[in-house]
């Protein structure tokens, strides 16, 4: 089955390389990419009664500015890509970014959005930009794989998922983590940061069930015990050079409220690989 992917852009370094990475990890697979640009009009706000309509100067003016930059881009992609299974699309919109990634998952039937963990104005000690946090919280029509500035592409080899065992597992839910691990021939290291020694009765059913889903992959079970999840999450994957890591970003997980939290330097492990946040179907 063709896939859909949701490129979103503002034309910045981050973004080209979040979707040169994209059209690496999808290579030899039939693709339609959408790239998206939601352009903004200075001193207008997408949230007031006051916008500025088609046929206006400023309005105009920040549409062509869109079009041109995906001329460019489509430029630069024609020297990087010659996929013969890929299809472009372009969409140049006047809206918030966020809104016009639901209305194009929507509209297209998009499976995953893939997107540079910062923008134009990113600055060098903000890990995460506010739109890729928010794609990351509130996209939940599908999984957003966010690729941070620093990352080339290299068929991801081993993949990394942090679990708590204390919620059930849905295949579904896993669909897209499993496809990449089988495409790329990745392993996925299933890592539990330990609060007690052993697991209960509910946690060894789902660490069961986890294990019935990846029958069909390479998979390993990993404990670490008396470390935060945070430090614990970083020291396995410094320690192994994991190519990727993977959450369910469930509400009332221990990832639940990840996202939402200010993220800070001691995350570093975010800056060094890709995230994809995979979504609670239930």
């Amino acid at each position: 089955m063709d896939k859909r992917i949701l490129l979103p852009t503002d034309f910045s370094r981050n973004a080209l390389n979040a979707i040169r990475y994209a059209l690496d990890l999808y290579a030899n697979q039939t693709c339609d990419f959408y790239f998206l640009n939601a352009y903004q009009v200075s001193g207008y706000s997408i949230d007031s009664m006051m916008v500025p309509e088609p046929g206006e100067r400023a309005y105009e003016m920040a549409k062509k500015e869109s079009e041109a930059g995906f001329v460019k881009l489509m430029d630069i992609l024609e020297l990087h890509n010659d996929d013969p299974k890929h299809t472009y699309h372009t969409i140049s919109t006047f809206n918030s970014l966020l809104y016009a990634i639901k209305t194009t998952i929507a509209k297209k039937d998009i499976d995953i959005v893939v997107m540079g963990t910062k923008g134009a104005t990113g600055a060098e000690d903000v890990i995460f930009g506010t739109n890729t946090v928010d794609a990351m919280e509130k996209v939940t029509e599908c999984p957003v794989l966010a690729i941070p500035d620093n990352v080339r592409f290299a068929a991801p080899k081993e993949i990394v998922f942090p679990t708590d065992f204390k919620t059930s597992f849905k295949r579904r839910e896993l669909n897209y983590l499993l496809e990449i691990a089988k495409h790329h021939h990745a392993a996925i290291r299933v890592l539990h940061i330990a609060e007690k020694s052993e697991l209960n009765r509910e946690q060894l059913s789902n660490r069961e069930l986890l294990q019935s889903i990846l029958e069909d992959v390479d998979y390993s079970f990993h404990t670490l015990t008396d470390l935060g999840v945070q430090t614990g999450i970083s020291a396995f994957i410094d320690s192994r050079g994991s190519d990727m890591i993977a959450f369910v970003n469930r509400k009332h997980s221990f990832l639940g409220s990840l996202f939402s939290r200010p993220l800070v330097k001691e995350m570093g492990y975010y800056s060094k690989i890709p995230v994809l946040t995979l979504h609670d179907v239930s």
